[in-house]
């Protein structure tokens, strides 16, 4: 099924305008052309069934590591996981890869690793580091859609971070234009007093309580502090990446309340997991910040809920399976990254659905919110005329434990393993064309299987 064939898509489970009713989807050159509310009496017309159509998800957060790291992920591997999560869209982020996409020059590198790849369509986050602030908007204008940095080290040589100065200097760079800096909010002080202070105790690398008290959310909340200040000052517009501390939502309010350019984002695992229940020396919960408390976790649900938190990501950040220490459990030395790009539409919905929240809502963190972090909601996250045809056709009321030996990322390494989790990818369209056809889809859809990569390299221009 092409996507410049004319079709329609629809059946009584549609998501449209927030609301899921019966619609049908006219879908001609690779976007919607029309949305009916009656069945359409002729043309080629492909009936959902049980299942519900939304929105392709649009995951901003994703590091794919390629090149320079692909024996960690890659291209190929996180794009097909992502089309079998119900994902259409992704932007990666320029660390990991080698080089560091912090160039124009380094843009181009990346663009070329991804060419002919992708099963998904690809934007690119640029990096701020120290001394680069002059060339972010010769990056934007090669097709970056943003810049990401840090506060704290990296865990890479290759991305150093940025102090307040250079914050600041980012900040003010891209202060006349749409396009965001994403911060990793910690600061170096806190993780240092705290780290010293474990220093002089006899602790054991393999304790989860350890890793918890070497990250405190003082380095986190002091650090979304610093980030609302500069945005203010500058004009410019920030966005927290990853937020795990509670404790820095009044300061996102009132920076709002005071008209700042700042939004924030949490993560799947930090909405399904709580540090009470991480046994020791289970590295595949490592990440950066950590995974904290279950009070925590409940108000971090509450600010989704009402606005506080816009979006959430996945923030996929695998490495091979030596890097996790796993058969050592130390978590000092472990990468620091969760690997979840395939389940993150089914662990929010679990959770979601749970606490009473809807399907629209799910679909508006997942992929309305991150479209508009990027620039690319005039045609990703949404069904609308005009939209590009990126469709998920979904069963909300199936349930499954997760088996890593059905996940397609290049390492089946993830805390999700053996938890059972709802909701069910049948298929995936791109563009008006089906690139993932999974279990119990209809049969006008194609057999079973991926299609052959056709996901485009995006920009802000497009």
């Amino acid at each position: 099924m092409s996507e410049t064939n004319e079709w329609w898509l629809g059946g009584e489970r549609v998501l449209v305008d927030g609301r899921v009713a019966p619609a049908w989807l006219r879908i001609a050159g690779g976007r919607i052309a029309e949305i009916a509310r009656e069945r359409p009496a002729a043309g080629r017309v492909v009936d959902a069934g049980r299942f519900t159509v939304i929105p392709g998800v649009v995951d901003t957060h994703v590091h794919v590591n390629e090149p320079g790291r692909t024996e960690w992920e890659g291209f190929a591997t996180a794009t097909r996981a992502a089309a079998a999560g119900g994902v259409t869209t992704l932007v990666d982020m320029p660390l990991n890869s080698i080089p560091a996409t912090t160039s124009v020059r380094a843009l181009e590198e990346k663009r070329v690793a991804l060419d002919g790849k992708c099963a998904i369509d690809v934007g690119l986050w640029g990096g701020a580091v120290p001394g680069n602030a002059g060339e972010l908007k010769a990056m934007l204008r090669a097709g970056a859609l943003g810049f990401k940095c840090f506060l704290v080290d990296s865990g890479v040589d290759e991305f150093p971070p940025l102090d307040a100065a250079g914050l600041e200097a980012a900040l003010q760079a891209i202060a006349d234009e749409r396009a965001p800096l994403l911060v990793h909010a910690e600061l170096p002080g806190p993780l240092d007093e705290a780290r010293a202070a474990l220093a002089r105790e006899v602790t054991d690398v393999r304790s989860y309580l350890r890793y918890l008290r070497s990250r405190p959310p003082s380095a986190e909340d002091a650090a979304v502090a610093l980030v609302a200040e500069t945005a203010a000052r500058t004009g410019g517009r920030a966005h927290i990446v990853h937020l795990s501390s509670a404790g820095s939502l009044e300061t996102l309010r009132r920076a709002r309340d005071r008209g700042t350019r700042l939004t924030a984002e949490t993560t799947p695992h930090y909405l399904v997991f709580a540090s009470e229940t991480i046994p020791d020396g289970a590295t595949e919960y490592k990440c950066a910040p950590p995974i904290r408390e279950e009070a925590n976790r409940a108000l971090l649900w509450s600010a989704l809920r009402d606005g506080g938190i816009e979006m959430v990501v996945t923030d996929h950040s695998p490495c091979t399976p030596e890097l996790k220490r796993r058969e050592a459990g130390d978590f000092e030395g472990a990468w620091g990254g969760i690997a979840s790009l395939q389940l993150g539409l089914r662990a929010v919905w679990t959770e979601a659905r749970a606490r009473g929240a809807t399907l629209a809502d799910v679909v508006r963190w997942l992929a309305t919110a991150p479209a508009a972090l990027a620039g690319l909601d005039v045609r990703k996250g949404a069904i609308a005329v005009g939209a590009d045809a990126d469709l998920v056709l979904f069963d909300p009321d199936a349930r499954a434990v997760v088996d890593p030996a059905r996940l397609f990322h290049r390492h089946p390494v993830t805390p999700y393993a053996g938890r059972a989790l709802d909701g069910a990818v049948a298929a995936t369209i791109l563009g008006g064309a089906p690139i993932y056809v999974g279990e119990g889809a209809p049969a006008e859809l194609g057999p079973a299987g991926f299609a052959p990569p056709s996901g485009r390299w995006l920009t802000a221009s497009q």
